[in-house]
């Protein structure tokens, strides 16, 4: 379904995210570093549709380069995850928003690689500039959520170095996989009122480090 850029989508959808239930953090310490990244939702190519901004990371980083992200990275030092998330925003795709902007969180998900990521789901308005940094983001490109909410969207996948599914989402031209395609996938759910757990989607074993 088309997802109108306009107050009634903005209410709608934080609404779901205040029905979504995320999953209590754990009491057990974890050497997992905390993270967090954006569903920044803005207006998509398709004027008066709405989007979520998806980056192909610099070739130039030293992590995971040339892959498929959410914007986002590490939590400093005493810095929570929503403010990580805005943090970040600004820093790779120059979009300045605050806590009025933050329509809730998502499940936190454990990387292979090392993190527990928080996925925390924004509203840009219609004229917010984006300005990438090419220090640290390819591209930028804005994925409808009409495209996200069709029924071949993503599949599932099996890999000989593991016994969890892998998860893929498909857009024209492209296969992203988790953590990007795991949190998409989560959001997708959410804005059709289900309570979806992705923890145990399984990431590509090139992701893994």
């Amino acid at each position: 379904m088309t997802r109108p850029f306009d107050i009634a989508t903005r209410r709608n959808i934080a609404e779901r995210c205040a029905e979504f239930t995320r999953l209590p953090a754990s009491d057990t310490p974890t050497a997992l570093r905390r993270a967090a990244v954006a569903i920044a939702l803005v207006e998509a190519e398709a004027p008066g549709e709405t989007a979520l901004l998806l980056t192909l990371r610099a070739s130039g980083l030293r992590a995971h380069r040339g892959q498929w992200a959410l914007p986002g990275g590490r939590c400093d030092e005493g810095e929570t995850q929503v403010a990580a998330a805005l943090r970040e925003l600004q820093e790779e795709l120059g979009l300045n928003l605050g806590q009025e902007h933050v329509l809730g969180s998502l499940d936190d998900y454990p990387t292979r690689s090392g993190y527990l990521i928080t996925p925390v789901v924004v509203w840009a308005t219609a004229s917010t500039a984006i300005s990438p940094n090419p220090n640290e983001v390819a591209s930028v490109h804005r994925i409808a959520l009409e495209q996200i909410e069709q029924p071949d969207a993503f599949d599932f996948t099996a890999i000989p170095e593991s016994d969890r599914r892998v998860i893929r989402f498909r857009h024209p031209g492209l296969c992203i996989h988790a953590p990007t395609a795991a949190l998409i996938h989560q959001f997708r759910e959410v804005l059709g009122g289900r309570n979806t757990r992705v923890a145990d989607l399984e990431q590509p074993v090139f992701a893994w480090k």
